[in-house]
């Protein structure tokens, strides 16, 4: 998966989609209108903690004081349980990124082409993610990471990899604290949505610029 996203609908849209209501929720009808998400900054996380859930702003990316490299923004569903490195986050950290959709680039002879990515239907989309908790504190570079899935047959022809994008009816005991390792493990394999679930086309260079925001970054071209 390549590390850019769009999140551009409400938080009562996608509150609406999940079918959620939560008294400490904040809701609010204005749409975000974040066409184009870049690594590096704060993206708004769905999470629970306290028994409520809560919509924080946490930065993308995750390097543990220890990490010498640049903040990692993916982790692979096959190996997050179990690594040295997101298997405390994959225990006490597991939170979800609406979305409306991810960009792609396939290389085309010397040049690369974007691809927008989403929902056959036009319907939100919640990315696995799995950060470090609390996300209502400030925690520097360790942020969260999106949990990525093998694009199987589906998507291949564009990218081998692809967000692991949860069922809208499992979301809720993903992000519980009652959920254990072992049963989240189970709703990453079982609860998500297929490839043929989404539909995707052509769009704007302008794309690779993370200055550059707008709907004509997510239409057809």
């Amino acid at each position: 998966m390549c590390g850019r996203f769009a999140q551009y609908r409400s938080w009562d849209d996608y509150f609406d989609a999940l079918g959620i209501e939560d008294d400490q929720l904040i809701y609010d009808p204005e749409p975000i209108t974040r066409y184009n998400v870049a690594l590096g900054t704060r993206v708004l996380l769905l999470n629970q903690r306290d028994d409520h859930l809560h919509l924080d702003p946490v930065f993308w990316g995750y390097g543990p004081d220890w990490w010498r490299k640049q903040p990692l923004i993916n982790a692979r569903s096959e190996t997050a349980a179990t690594g040295r490195m997101f298997k405390p986050l994959w225990q006490h950290g597991r939170a979800v990124v609406p979305a409306d959709g991810w960009f792609e680039w396939q290389k085309v002879g010397s040049r690369k082409q974007p691809w927008f990515i989403y929902h056959q239907q036009r319907e939100p989309l919640f990315f696995a993610a799995i950060g470090k908790a609390p996300f209502d504190k400030e925690q520097g570079q360790e942020g969260f990471v999106i949990v990525t899935a093998a694009s199987n047959k589906g998507m291949v022809d564009i990218h081998d990899r692809r967000p692991l994008v949860l069922r809208a009816d499992a979301v809720a005991e993903w992000l519980s604290q009652e959920t254990s390792p072992e049963r989240a493990h189970q709703i990453a394999d079982e609860a998500v949505l297929p490839e043929s679930a989404f539909r995707w086309h052509l769009v704007t260079k302008k794309v690779g610029n993370i200055h550059n925001q707008g709907q004509e970054l997510v239409e057809e071209t």
